[in-house]
């Protein structure tokens, strides 16, 4: 019976036959990624959790760093970050190492996460005073990176641009945006970009927005197709094939302590960030190959 449920449900059982003969590799390079829109609510939470997780489902080893004081990420990963939990807070302001931190999401082995606690809200002012105040998380991780392997570290950003979201660009070297499709969905990129721009010039040269990831889609609607078309205009190589649906399921999973991967690993949501993961890794290669020709 050809009814459009029919049709969706088909169009998922082939993504996911695609995506279990998919083989991706990764190489020795961790690859640092800042997730970063200065505009709230697109989805940016939302977005780290579900590609890091996405990201360990095919193998990778991937670092979650909660940046956020809200807490969001380490919640959504199912780790310990009550205010008596050792933190990134305490990476940044009292040295702590990065490994007695760390802590193992219970979806994966492969999916790490250093948690952020409530103490973080007063970071921004007490990395005022520090020495090196800009690149206190990128000494920290560098030193983490050296005596543990990882293939990906995916920072959650707070949605300002204060000190904790200049600490993760610093430690960065790609930007990943999400963009919501709906309108004004352009809002704020110009300032964002502003701010990469500045970071690059002034703090982190290797910084550059690699990947843009279109969130929220609805295809029902002619303004999604709208902005989706009017974002891949502005930012043809940066924008990913893959495209993430509005989905109950991504929405439901963060308060069940997971992602939508371990939530509902056979829905929408969760095959559109398998996919992102995917385009992600296979991106990473593709430039790996051309910097080794």
């Amino acid at each position: 019976m050809d009814t459009p449920l029919a049709r969706e449900l088909a169009d998922l059982s082939s993504r996911r036959k695609a995506l279990s003969k998919v083989d991706v590799r990764f190489d020795d390079e961790s690859r640092i990624f800042t997730v970063s829109n200065q505009k709230g609510g697109v989805g940016k939470t939302t977005t780290a959790v579900n590609l890091a997780s996405a990201l360990a489902d095919i193998g990778a080893k991937v670092l979650v760093i909660d940046l956020d004081p809200q807490g969001n990420a380490s919640t959504a990963l199912g780790v310990t970050h009550s205010a008596d939990t050792v933190s990134i807070y305490d990476v940044l302001i009292n040295d702590v190492p990065f490994a007695d931190i760390v802590q193992e999401s219970p979806e994966s082995p492969n999916l790490l996460c250093a948690p952020s606690t409530i103490h973080l809200a007063g970071a921004e002012i007490e990395l005022v005073s520090q020495v090196a105040r800009e690149f206190r998380l990128r000494r920290a991780l560098e030193l983490y990176l050296k005596d543990y392997a990882v293939d990906f570290v995916i920072i959650d950003c707070p949605p300002s641009l204060g000190l904790l979201t200049i600490n993760a660009f610093t430690a960065a070297s790609e930007v990943l945006i999400p963009i919501q499709c709906e309108y004004y969905a352009l809002e704020g990129l110009s300032q964002l970009l502003g701010s990469i721009q500045m970071i690059q010039k002034h703090l982190n040269p290797e910084l550059h927005l690699s990947t843009i990831l279109l969130t929220m889609y609805d295809a029902r609607t002619r303004l999604a197709q709208q902005v989706a078309d009017e974002v891949r205009t502005h930012f043809p190589e940066q924008v990913l094939e893959s495209v993430i649906p509005r989905s109950v399921r991504v929405s439901e999973a963060p308060s069940f302590g997971q992602s939508v991967i371990a939530y509902d690993g056979t829905s929408a949501g969760a095959i559109a960030y398998r996919e992102a993961a995917v385009e992600i890794a296979q991106r990473g290669q593709r430039t790996a190959h051309e910097q080794g020709a």
